[in-house]
C-alpha cells in the first residue's frame, strides 16, 4: 500500500491572483519537475495556437484566461509553455475508467486513472470578478475532475475514447468552465453542445432540481440522455465506442444490481468506495485504478472525498466556506494499493 495525499487550497478573489498564488504554490514543486522532464523525452502530440486558445477560452470565461496569466507570471513562464501544461485547449488525452451513480440529492463518482497523472490538489475557489465559486479536486491546476457550484451544479465525467480528436477543449477544462459558468443541469447541458470538444467524453450532472442527465460528447456531436448510472461506454453514439468494453459493462451492472440497496448518499458512497463491491478498480498499471472518490449533495452544499478505497470521506461543508468559514484541514490523507509513483509525491515520474 502507498500512502497518497491532496494538499487543500482555499482562495477568495480574482482570477489573476488566484493563478499568481498557484504558480508561487507550483515553484520547485514536483508537478513541475516532472512536467519538465516528461516533455524532454515526450514531443507533445498536439499544436496551440495562442490566439485560437485565448479567444475559445474567453469566449466562455475570460478569468480562467486571467487565471493562466497569473500562473504564467509567477512561474516566470511565456503563454505558450503555460498553455501546453495548464491551458486545457487542444491537448492530448490517455485512457482511464470511472464510474458515476446519482440519486435525488447526491452525485458520487470514482476517479480512475493512472497515479502518475494526479497532481493532489483539493481546491475552493471563490471569484471576486467573475464566475460562480467552486469546490472539488483539481487537474493539470485549472481544470477540475469533478465538483459543485455555489448554485448547486454537481459534474463529473467520464471516459470514452481518443478515436479521431478534433480541435476543441479537454475534459477537465470543460469540467472547469461547465461549474464555473453554468447555474444548472440546462445551461450546463447547452454550453456542452456549444463548445468544442477535443475526445469522446460523457459529462454527468446533477443539480438541485433532482435532474440527472449523461450528455455523451465527441468533437462530432453531442447526444442527450437521462440516467442513474455512467461508466465508460456511450449508451446512445454506440457507434463511438471502443472495442474493449468488459470492465465498463463489469462495474455499469455492479452498481445496476445493488442500486436497489441503495437509499441514501452514504449507503451510495460505500457501493462505489468499498473494494468488495466490483465498482472500485485496483487496474493503476492499466490507467484505470480507482484513486479517489468524491460525492456532492447539492441541497446540503456538502462535499465528501476519500483517498483510496475502504475509507470514510472526509466532508466539507461547502455552503459554510462560502458564507465566509475557512477549511483547517491542510491535508487529506489516503492510501491506495500500488507502489506506483505519483506526479506530486515523487522524484523522476516518467
Amino acid at each position: 500500500m502507498k500512502n497518497i495525499y491532496s494538499d487543500i487550497v482555499q482562495f477568495r478573489g480574482s482570477h489573476y491572483d488566484f493563478g499568481y498564488l498557484q504558480g508561487e504554490l507550483l515553484k520547485d514543486s514536483f508537478t513541475i519537475q516532472n512536467r519538465k522532464k516528461q516533455w524532454r523525452i515526450r514531443r507533445p502530440r498536439f499544436t496551440i495556437d495562442q490566439r485560437e486558445a485565448k479567444d475559445a477560452i474567453t469566449r466562455v470565461s475570460p478569468g480562467v484566461w486571467d487565471e493562466l496569466t497569473g500562473i504564467g507570471d509567477a512561474l516566470e513562464w511565456d503563454m505558450d509553455a503555460v498553455l501546453q501544461d495548464f491551458g486545457g485547449y487542444r491537448l492530448e488525452y490517455v485512457r482511464s475508467g470511472c464510474s458515476i451513480l446519482t440519486g435525488n440529492d447526491y452525485m458520487v463518482r470514482n476517479y480512475d486513472y493512472h497515479p502518475k497523472t494526479y497532481e493532489g490538489r483539493y481546491t475552493f475557489f471563490q471569484p471576486s470578478d467573475q464566475g460562480y465559486a467552486v469546490i472539488g479536486p483539481s487537474q493539470r491546476i485549472t481544470g477540475r475532475m469533478d465538483g459543485m457550484n455555489e448554485k448547486g451544479l454537481a459534474l463529473g465525467y467520464n471516459f470514452m475514447h481518443r478515436k479521431k480528436p478534433g480541435d476543441g477543449f479537454i475534459c477537465n477544462m470543460i469540467g472547469r468552465l461547465v461549474l464555473e459558468t453554468c447555474a444548472d443541469v440546462g445551461e450546463a447541458v447547452s454550453l456542452l453542445k456549444e463548445i468544442p470538444h477535443r475526445h469522446s467524453f460523457s459529462y454527468i450532472l446533477l443539480d438541485r432540481d433532482e435532474e440527472t442527465y449523461v450528455v455523451e460528447a465527441t468533437p462530432r456531436g453531442v447526444m442527450v440522455r437521462q440516467s442513474n448510472v455512467c461508466t465508460n461506454h456511450f449508451e446512445l453514439m454506440q457507434d463511438e465506442n471502443r472495442h474493449h468494453l468488459t470492465d465498463s459493462y463489469k462495474r455499469l451492472d455492479a452498481m445496476e444490481k445493488q442500486r436497489h440497496y441503495v437509499t441514501e448518499a452514504y449507503q451510495a458512497f460505500r457501493l462505489l468506495n468499498d473494494t468488495d463491491k466490483g465498482v472500485f478498480s485496483d487496474q493503476y498499471k492499466n490507467w484505470s485504478g480507482t484513486i479517489h472518490t468524491a460525492a456532492y449533495l447539492p441541497k446540503q452544499q456538502k462535499a465528501w472525498f476519500a483517498l483510496g478505497g475502504d475509507r470514510d470521506p472526509v466532508i466539507f461543508d461547502f455552503g459554510a466556506w462560502l458564507r465566509g468559514e475557512q477549511v483547517y484541514t491542510k491535508r487529506i490523507i489516503g492510501e491506495v494499493d500500488t507502489e506506483l509513483p505519483f506526479v506530486h509525491m515523487d522524484k523522476n515520474v516518467r
